[in-house]
């Protein structure tokens, strides 16, 4: 083992925790992954910054929290004047790469949300409309569009975000796009006739989840397409440049919804075989309100069983037969990645990298998959959505270990970068998960902070949705803004989060105090960038 590792970075999309085997999910079978939990560390109590992909992915590239970074909810590129974890592992001799889904700007070419208009008519001064001078706006910004990858001359600038290298794999399931689909069309030129829901393979109806049956094989898949492409990537690294580390991280789109696992991955399970989340079912009384509006909202319109193309791609109500399909679906895309992660670990082994190369997986954020009647992800801070995968792989590691304690995704930049040897920069607010030095001890946080930002105002808030959420070992606390509401759930004796204590005089006394722990933590997470010149 060398004293400069190299490092494996896997990171699927929308995975909630309990969608591996190793942490204790009966059905899914992911031998490969729970192979390297097996021989590494396993992190129980890993949260993301931002339950949406673009915030914490920024927060996981930055190490700071989406308040801070800027990218603070889907729609908002993270600017190129961040600091990337990437960018500093290359200036110390690192070669990186980006192999799959980036998702740092925009992928579709749709406009935002529009913002209220103010009704005073004003003279609007053209460069000055934003409150920063340098905008997210300009051409640079729009790399990621799907549009733009219609130009057969376009590609991204390097580096990009710190990575040196980057083939692109956006979007999800089999609508990808991006230097994907030159790929998938040197091998098939026809191949996007196989893509999508107009070409798919006839199916039973499948109710109001947004699932199809790829025509598309098992071979052009974006999954396999990483793992083509990575496995590329280590063997002529280990031909042409064994002497310098690497850094490859290798993105999945899967298994965010749609639902499209290939060839045998589509009925690799069975629904029947499913274990629905205990929760799977209509709110009660006692539920929030916004939980209560998504289920009455679907109940209101119906449940139409064949509803064609008009499938629900947000946060929605679920039944359990939906909830089966949708679970026994991601379990097969699941399936795909875990035989690409073995793919990897061969490919690693067979070139002599394995001993210099710690690996490293986990997920953007969750999915809810049923939990409490929901589907997909919103601004509802149940544990299937916030609570992600880690697992720590490391050649230096002697035996496994569980790790109970919290942690989040602004620590995964602070803790690679530890592990190579090389300084972070001021303002990254994450802690070294491994205390590295220190006997592999875990940092004791008292909480972590969820943040979300949300463009969209349908759970009948007033207005885009904001919240914040702390959890520590014992509670979660969520705060929305513009109400008079909130949520208190003892994770200790209601680990399903069924009884919200807002309102219970008996936990008044917590409240208060976990209101308290929150404001601190927000004080402490702010800016320390950039540092002061002087002492006034």
């Amino acid at each position: 083992m060398t004293s400069v590792p190299n490092f494996l970075f896997i990171i699927t999309d929308q995975q909630r925790a309990d969608h591996l085997g190793c942490y204790g999910n009966a059905v899914l079978r992911t031998p490969h992954i729970d192979r390297l939990a097996a021989r590494g560390a396993r992190f129980d109590r890993f949260y993301v910054a931002s339950p949406a992909c673009m915030p914490n992915r920024a927060s996981i590239m930055t190490g700071r929290m989406p308040s801070v970074h800027g990218a603070r909810g889907n729609g908002v590129p993270l600017s190129l004047d961040e600091v990337t974890y990437p960018e500093l592992l290359g200036a110390g001799g690192y070669r990186t790469a980006l192999i799959g889904k980036s998702h740092l700007q925009n992928m579709n070419d749709t406009p935002a949300v529009a913002l209220p208009e103010v009704h005073v008519e004003l003279q609007v001064m053209e460069g000055l409309d934003e409150s920063r001078r340098r905008s997210v706006r300009g051409s640079e910004y729009q790399q990621e569009r799907r549009g733009n990858w219609k130009n057969p001359e376009h590609s991204l600038t390097l580096p990009y975000y710190g990575f040196q290298h980057v083939e692109l794999c956006n979007h999800h399931g089999d609508l990808t796009f991006g230097d994907w689909q030159r790929w998938a069309a040197a091998q098939d030129p026809a191949f996007q006739q196989a893509c999508g829901y107009d070409n798919a393979w006839p199916t039973p109806p499948m109710g109001d989840i947004q699932a199809w049956r790829t025509r598309l094989p098992e071979g052009l898949y974006s999954s396999a397409y990483i793992g083509d492409r990575a496995c590329a990537y280590l063997e002529r690294h280990a031909d042409e440049t064994a002497g310098t580390p690497f850094f490859l991280q290798c993105a999945f789109p899967d298994p965010h919804h749609p639902f499209t696992p290939p060839g045998g991955y589509w009925d690799m399970y069975s629904p029947d075989d499913v274990i629905l989340p205990e929760t799977c079912r209509p709110p009660g009384p006692d539920a929030p309100p916004h939980v209560r509006r998504i289920h009455e909202k679907r109940w209101a319109a119906g449940a139409d069983s064949n509803r064609s193309k008009r499938f629900s791609t947000s946060l929605s109500a679920v039944t359990p037969d939906e909830a089966r399909r949708a679970i026994a679906l991601t379990y097969g895309m699941i399936s795909m990645i875990d035989d690409v992660v073995g793919r990897l670990v061969h490919t690693l082994e067979r070139t002599g990298l394995a001993r210099d190369t710690v690996i490293i997986f986990t997920s953007d954020h969750g999915d809810l998959m049923g939990d409490h009647g929901l589907i997909y992800k919103g601004p509802a801070h149940y544990q299937g959505l916030i609570r992600v995968p880690f697992i720590w792989s490391d050649p230096q590691f002697q035996q496994p270990v569980v790790h109970g304690k919290l942690g989040s995704s602004v620590d995964i930049a602070r803790t690679i970068l530890t592990r190579a040897g090389i300084a972070p920069c001021n303002g990254m607010q994450g802690r070294d998960m491994l205390e590295q030095g220190s006997e592999n001890a875990i940092p004791s946080r008292d909480a972590v902070i969820v943040e979300e930002e949300n463009q969209r105002d349908y759970l009948g808030l007033d207005g885009p949705n904001s919240a914040r959420t702390l959890i520590t070992q014992r509670w979660r606390l969520s705060l929305y803004a513009d109400v008079d509401w909130g949520e208190l759930y003892d994770l200790e004796n209601d680990p399903l989060e069924t009884r919200n204590l807002w309102l219970d005089t008996q936990a008044a006394d917590i409240r208060a105090r976990l209101m308290e722990q929150l404001a601190r933590r927000m004080i402490e997470n702010r800016d320390h960038s950039p540092a002061p010149t002087s002492t006034a």
